[in-house]
């Protein structure tokens, strides 16, 4: 949350008593790696953190974050170094003219900022002044040094802008935010109407919109006729008879077109069926055998089975026997206690296989949790004969008591 300032009670900075010990410090600064604890809470927050955390590795002169432009460190250690910044030798401080060699500026950016912009032309220094709130290392709120850097090459003053006394900064920022607030006023009276233009227009496209339904007529819907004959005239009877005719014929062409498709699941096809076959003569030894206990076999077979050819008969037998060859050319079930047979062989077999499957998987099964609890063992220092030792005492124990399980 911001904390707000109250403008009436602030009062210009004591200028002396901030930069006087900064400058005594700087030449020191320029050398030791370690910050003066009577410049520490000059600063602002802010620019102490950085100084207390950057200068922690001990590497560089503290003198070096006391600036936020990096391109200028170099030029404020050698101005700290150049022996512009000796103490007199009566007082032991550095004697500045503060009122002829000294430039002020006051700004207040927002609300929660106020700046004062001190330019030491003598010795080519700034010094950035921040009015800060809620400082506890430094007795709450006041003016602390937000930054010191080089006055030359371009001068902050340009940039800065300001005013030379705080009471005209606090007048000239109340006149900016007065006039912001004017201009975004008018802004928002221009924009008003148009915003009220655009809003009734979107009222009258719903007006439109419902008004189409206070435009519907209020009268009952049609009565819908029954497609049933009405007692009333024999032309009309006759009419719809015919009618119903033609969707009839109309609707058993539609479903006759199925009459030649084959299902899928139909193993049965008839354009395999062959109705007829021409007389020839089955090969050398294919010859279907005419006796009585052939055709017995062949009823309690699953398919049917060939003999041996007799001897050649006369033309009459011959041609008896090639007429019984043409019907039984293809072998098929002769009952269906033959096809019943043939299901339970294939569900024993079946049956068979997902057994040995079963007992292939817990083989599997026993021999990785053997070599699973081996390397179990192994881990804590078991060693493998001692591990057969536990197998086997396991396995005589279950025989003990293999019954009562």
């Amino acid at each position: 949350m911001a904390v707000t300032m109250d403008q009436t009670r602030i009062s210009p900075p004591d200028i002396s008593a901030l930069v006087t010990p900064l400058l005594s410090a700087l030449p020191g600064a320029s050398i030791s790696t370690e910050p003066s604890p009577s410049v520490l809470p000059l600063l602002s927050p802010i620019l102490r953190q950085r100084i207390q955390l950057l200068s922690s590795d001990g590497k560089e002169p503290w003198i070096r974050y006391l600036t936020w432009d990096a391109a200028k460190a170099a030029k404020l250690t050698s101005i700290a170094q150049s022996g512009t910044l000796e103490a007199h030798p009566v007082s032991g401080e550095i004697e500045v003219d503060w009122d002829y060699n000294v430039q002020i500026r006051h700004k207040r950016l927002d609300k929660e900022t106020l700046q004062t912009l001190v330019v030491l032309g003598e010795f080519d220094l700034f010094v950035r002044l921040l009015y800060c709130l809620g400082d506890a290392e430094s007795n709450g709120e006041g003016w602390k040094i937000g930054e010191v850097g080089v006055a030359s090459d371009p001068s902050p003053l340009d940039s800065f802008g300001g005013w030379p006394s705080l009471t005209e900064a606090e007048e000239a920022f109340q006149a900016a935010q007065a006039a912001e607030s004017k201009a975004s006023g008018g802004a928002n009276a221009t924009k008003a109407p148009l915003y009220n233009d655009e809003q009734g227009e979107e009222e009258d496209d719903d007006d439109d919109y419902w008004a189409r339904y206070d435009a519907t007529p209020a009268r009952t819907p049609a009565v819908k006729r029954s497609p049933a004959p009405q007692p009333g005239g024999a032309s009309n009877f006759g009419l719809n008879i015919g009618t119903t005719e033609r969707s009839q014929s109309a609707e058993d062409a539609y479903y006759a077109q199925y009459d030649s498709v084959q299902p899928a699941m139909d193993n049965h096809d008839p354009d395999e069926e062959i109705e007829e076959i021409s007389p020839t003569i089955p090969p050398l030894g294919l010859a279907r055998a005419p006796d009585a206990t052939t055709e017995q076999n062949e009823l309690g077979e699953t398919s049917g089975a060939w003999t041996l050819a007799e001897p050649p008969r006369s033309p009459s037998v011959r041609s008896q026997d090639e007429d019984r060859v043409t019907n039984l050319v293809h072998p098929r079930p002769a009952s269906s206690a033959s096809s019943t047979g043939s299901l339970t062989v294939a569900k024993l077999e079946e049956s068979a296989e997902r057994h040995e499957q079963s007992e292939f998987g817990v083989k599997q099964h026993i021999s990785r949790s053997i070599r699973s609890l081996f390397l179990l063992s192994k881990s804590v220092g078991i060693d493998r004969e001692e591990f057969e030792r536990m197998v086997k005492t396991e396995l005589d124990v279950l025989g003990m008591v293999e019954d009562s399980i």
